[in-house]
């Protein structure tokens, strides 16, 4: 037997292990300018690699999740959010039998395009960008990983594979995009399904951790809530007593595998009963077969609503919200204005891309510090 495994052994694994309706590497619909295939790796372990060893990558350490970057060293960005969510994504997907280094590809890349302060800032660009195109993140993340990056002689951006990006843009493409997209069909695979919903496990749970260790959160309130209570009165009856940090720590982790272990019972049972035999019967599938049971998609969107209305619309949260809005709005106008402000490289890009569009990928890439710098240094600093 060879020491060394190499990637047509992953592939042939892969054909034995996976599902009939999981997504497989050697099976991959390609990419957008062809390459030939790599010795060790399968084609979506490079992506998951290519998006790891990004810029953009880098800079979501100092991308807001809901807290601002240096308020507490403790608080999720949005790398250790990615981080988390592609976590999730591996174990649901080999509950499920689908391609974990698919899933997790596509939760490492879903939030490359978010701006600086999260969704606030998302926000500001989509209304200073409603008549040059539009914004929104999932958009911004393909143009990511296939225009911005700049890595490889041959071609703009990354270059993966047909299926990450289908999961990148989870709606499909309702804009002009300058690089063949993928189709658009009634679901993406279930890989894409579940790195979806991978996502939103990770954030309900590290915000719910972090709005507590701030003290926005109360147990007293989540107490009200039945999908937190029972959770938090089985670990208690589990481990007993102990310091409340770990009675936390242990119930957010029984909240996470009590969501992922739903999901994956209530998945594999709609997949039973809708017959899919292939990637192309997920994909003409017109219901969405990732998902929890009913009860439980009752019980979080319980909780979700909770966070929304005392977590998110927090004055404390809200007032770092305006500060942000100040600093993307300004900065762009001031970018449109005087154009000379930007570096030669994004103006480089207007011919191409236009003016507006080459700005909002310049903003959008900025990181929480280096765009409060920027506005200090450009806009506050000129201010009389």
């Amino acid at each position: 037997m060879s020491a060394i495994r190499r990637r047509e052994e992953f592939e042939a694994e892969e054909s034995e292990r996976l599902a009939a309706w999981a997504v497989k590497s050697a099976e991959s619909r390609g990419r957008v300018s062809a390459e030939p295939p790599h010795a060790y790796r399968t084609a979506f372990q490079r992506d998951r690699d290519r998006i790891v060893h990004s810029r953009a990558f880098r800079r979501l350490d100092y991308k807001t999740q809901v807290f601002l970057y240096h308020e507490v060293d403790h608080y999720r960005n949005r790398l250790t959010h990615t981080l988390e969510g592609a976590q999730i994504s591996r174990s649901i997907a080999r509950a499920l039998r689908l391609n974990e280094e698919l899933a997790e590809a596509v939760v490492l890349a879903h939030d490359l395009g978010h701006t600086p302060f999260g969704h606030a800032g998302e926000k500001v660009l989509a209304r200073l960008m409603k008549a040059d195109g539009g914004f929104d993140h999932n958009r911004q993340s393909l143009r990511v990983v296939d225009l911005l990056e700049e890595r490889y002689a041959d071609f703009r951006g990354l270059n993966l594979t047909y299926e990450t990006r289908e999961g990148i843009l989870k709606h499909g493409c309702h804009w002009e995009h300058p690089i063949p997209v993928p189709e658009a069909v009634h679901q993406p695979s279930l890989e894409a399904q579940v790195a979806d919903t991978a996502d939103e496990i990770a954030y309900t749970n590290h915000d719910i951790d972090d709005g507590l260790r701030s003290g926005l959160l109360e147990i007293e309130g989540l107490m009200a809530i039945p999908l937190w209570s029972d959770t938090f009165r089985e670990t208690r009856d589990r481990i007993g007593g102990g310091p409340e940090a770990v009675l936390r720590a242990q119930t957010i982790s029984a909240l996470i595998d009590k969501l992922a272990s739903d999901l994956v019972e209530a998945t594999g049972a709609r997949l039973e009963s809708a017959g899919v035999a292939s990637v192309d019967d997920v994909r003409a599938t017109k219901q969405r077969l990732v998902g929890f049971s009913p009860e439980v998609e009752k019980r979080k969107g319980q909780l979700k609503r909770h966070l929304h209305r005392v977590l998110y619309q927090h004055p404390q949260v809200l007032e770092t919200t305006e500060r942000a809005v100040t600093v993307v709005d300004e900065l762009f106008t001031a970018f449109r204005t005087t154009p000379e402000l930007l570096p030669a490289h994004v103006r480089d890009h207007f011919e191409t891309d236009g003016a507006a569009r080459a700005t909002a990928d310049y903003l959008a890439g900025m990181t929480d510090r280096f765009a409060a710098a920027e506005h200090k240094r450009l806009v506050a600093g000129r201010l009389p």
